[in-house]
């Protein structure tokens, strides 16, 4: 990962609406007065003032699932690069639920849950998948090895070859992302993610908490709705 973000990045923002020029020599003061700092922050988010959120920038290397990355996309305040399978040949690399995926849904679509599945199921999913992605990927380099285009032979790969990717986003985006993508107790606003970009989103908010904690911190304590 790499990150140019911190909580002073967000004061600095939110300050020049006040103090005008004067934010620029606070700027190479890194000392900050933590109980103003949090007040302000929290004032931001929980009246949702969210253009201070905006100045800074993060920047994630992302292995995931393609299936995992066409849920990224719908999340269209991100600046991404993905490897390509036009220009280069894909790994034999495969996304094979665990046994501690959960497997059965209950309930309706928006107000769902999901539960563990039999040793049957789990069973069968395993080597369902298996099967197919070995098989797929046998036709892919079939296919290579005949001198077919890279970006004509991949079409038989199913959706749960890993691809990697890089994604650009500020502190505003990525709340909007987390509050979307994780399931947790207290959100003003509960969401339902597909367990497997609730990982991802889980890694990538990890990091940011260290960049950010005083953020992070109102972001929970406001029922982690994006300013």
């Amino acid at each position: 990962m790499r990150a140019n973000a911190s909580d002073a990045d967000v004061l600095f923002a939110a300050r020049v609406s006040t103090q005008g020029e004067q934010t620029l020599e606070a700027a190479q003061d890194e000392t900050l007065d933590a109980s103003r700092s949090k007040g302000l922050i929290n004032y931001l988010m929980r009246d949702r003032h969210g253009s201070p959120f905006e100045h800074n920038s993060m920047t994630f290397y992302v292995q995931a699932p393609i299936f995992v990355f066409r849920e990224f996309m719908r999340h269209r305040m991100a600046s991404y690069n993905e490897e390509s399978g036009r220009y280069r040949e894909l790994n034999p690399v495969f996304y094979v639920p665990g046994p501690d995926r959960n497997l059965v849904q209950v309930g309706k679509a928006g107000a769902y849950d999901f539960l563990p599945g039999t040793a049957e199921q789990t069973a069968l999913v395993d080597s369902e998948v298996r099967a197919v992605c070995s098989a797929a990927y046998s036709s892919y380099q079939n296919m290579l090895d005949a001198g077919v285009a890279r970006e004509v032979a991949r079409i038989v790969l199913p959706v749960t070859i890993y691809s990697s990717m890089y994604v650009t986003m500020n502190a505003r985006s990525l709340m909007n992302f987390l509050s979307l993508r994780t399931k947790r107790e207290g959100t003003h606003f509960p969401s339902f993610p597909q367990r497997e970009i609730e990982m991802v989103a889980e890694k990538m908010e990890n990091f940011w908490v260290d960049l950010m904690p005083l953020t992070a911190e109102t972001f929970n304590g406001n029922g982690r709705v994006a300013p």
